[in-house]
Order: structure tokens, then C-alpha cells, then sequence
């Protein structure tokens, strides 16, 4: 993937971004054999970069990777003494690459798996407010208080307020309801815990959603490197659009059909 060649450097050591701008104003810097100038572009794993003749250390490509953890998986490497699967059981040759995105054991849906570092942090911290999308199914049907002491925040048992959620039922099922919920910041296990605290107890949980990249129609264990595009997306932060192609239907357990989500199309006139 092409980026500017005082990005590249600053990457590689050489200082600061406007440092880097420095070097190659000086004319110091070189690209294929060619004096470069501010506003060059280049791709650090396929083109030969220099700084005073001497060419920069190699940088390791960057790797996007979506995965479909499915459930009773751990999200990270296995704890010594342990003997449970993991997402590095299931995608060959990731044990350099950060998850973005942890489930818990019981927990399935989309992780992002990458050894790019910024993208991570962009991603992982609540200050950036990138959405995650959660379907979730309890065992009985909430409330509409329920529902607004989610939608507010609660407080947790070790006194952590939770920030308010987007949450709405999407589908009844049996005596329990599926719930779309979309959160601004990810801590451990806090779906169970809030669901748990509220008297809703939590049958499954599918993460459907991660900034702006979308689960689809993937199934468990499977993955797929990301387009420059699908990063590029992630990287800019840009508000999440549902495309109609992308809207996933989640499972009945009693048989029927797998349901979508409801739409407000009119019903035709007969």
C-alpha cells in the first residue's frame, strides 16, 4: 500500500513526520534511485527507499484480517496451562497479529485481526467512539424500562458507570426477544454483566459490527483478508450506513425460518 514517503519514514524511526519532511526537502532522500520531493508517495514492502544512500529497514506489511470467532474460542493466545482453541487455531500464521475487538468464550461474531498498531489503538479506545454492533439474544422479553436503564448506562459492581447504548428489539423469540445493541466502548464482558444486572438473562451474543466493517454473510470460522477500501473506511472514522446487502438474519432455534430485520416497506395493494 502506497503512503508518503515522510510517514514511511517517521514509521521507521528516522524522527517525526516534519523531520522527515525535512530530509526530503534537503533532498536526502531517495525512492527507486530518485531524489524524492515532498508529496511522493511509495510502497515500503515493493520500492527501494533511501536516506543519505543508505536504504531504511525493511517494514513489515501491514495484514487485515476478518474473522468470524465462533463460540466456546478464546479471542487471544491460550493462558499457559490451558487447552482451549483459539482464533490463531483457526487463521494460519497470526500469532503476530493483535486481535481488535475481544469476545469471550461464549461470545461468537467479528474480530479484526492486524499488526497495525494505530489502527488498534483508533479503534480500541472509547475516545474515538467507533461503534460495535451486538446481536443478542435473551430469555425473556424486556421492558421499556429495561430497555432506557440500558439506553442511559448502569452501574456496574466495581462502580463503573457504562455509557449510554443503542439498544431496540429487533425480533420476539419464544418467551425471549433478540436486541440490536450498539455500544461506544467495549468493556470485558459488559453486555453480560449489564443484562445480567438488569434481569435479562443472555442466551447468546453475535458481534455483528466493528466501526464500519460489517460481519455479512460469514460463518463461523471463517475469515478473509480486508479490501484497501474495507481499511481505509476503518481508518477514517466516517458514520456507519447499513447497504441492504449487508444486513444479516440471525437463526431460530424452533425450526422456522432465519428472520431479518423488520423494514417499514408498505405491503403491496391487492
Amino acid at each position: 500500500m502506497q503512503e508518503r514517503v515522510q510517514k514511511i519514514l517517521a514509521q521507521a524511526g528516522f524522527g517525526s513526520r516534519r523531520a522527515c519532511e525535512a530530509f526530503i526537502e534537503a533532498g536526502r532522500v531517495k525512492v527507486n534511485g530518485k531524489v524524492a520531493v515532498l508529496g511522493d508517495k511509495a510502497d515500503p514492502v515493493k520500492d527501494a527507499i533511501q536516506i543519505d544512500n543508505r536504504e531504511i529497514p525493511a517494514i513489515e506489511q501491514k495484514v487485515y484480517i476478518a474473522l468470524y470467532k465462533p463460540r466456546k474460542m478464546l479471542s487471544d493466545r491460550e493462558p499457559k496451562n490451558e487447552h482451549r482453541p483459539t482464533i490463531h487455531d483457526v487463521v494460519p500464521d497470526s500469532d503476530h497479529l493483535f486481535s481488535v475487538g475481544r469476545l469471550d468464550f461464549e461470545s461468537e461474531g467479528l474480530i479484526l485481526l492486524t499488526n497495525d498498531g494505530d489502527l488498534k489503538q483508533q479503534l480500541s479506545h472509547p475516545r474515538f467512539g467507533h461503534e460495535k454492533e451486538y446481536a443478542v439474544l435473551v430469555a425473556v422479553r424486556p421492558d421499556d424500562e429495561q430497555l432506557q436503564k440500558f439506553r442511559r448506562g448502569i452501574v456496574m459492581e466495581d462502580g463503573y458507570r457504562t455509557r449510554g447504548a443503542k439498544v431496540k428489539v429487533t425480533k420476539v423469540h419464544g418467551k425471549g426477544a433478540w436486541l440490536q445493541v450498539i455500544l461506544s466502548e467495549g468493556r470485558k464482558r459488559q453486555i453480560r454483566e449489564t443484562c445480567r444486572l438488569l434481569g435479562l438473562p443472555v442466551v447468546r451474543i453475535i458481534r455483528t459490527r466493528i466501526g464500519t466493517l460489517t460481519l455479512g454473510n460469514m460463518k463461523p470460522k471463517d475469515w478473509r483478508f480486508l479490501s484497501v477500501e474495507e481499511v481505509n473506511a476503518l481508518r477514517s472514522g466516517k458514520s456507519f450506513v447499513e447497504p441492504p446487502s449487508s444486513r444479516r438474519k440471525f437463526p431460530s432455534r424452533n425450526g422456522k425460518k432465519p428472520f431479518s430485520k423488520p423494514t417499514n416497506k408498505p405491503k403491496p395493494k391487492r
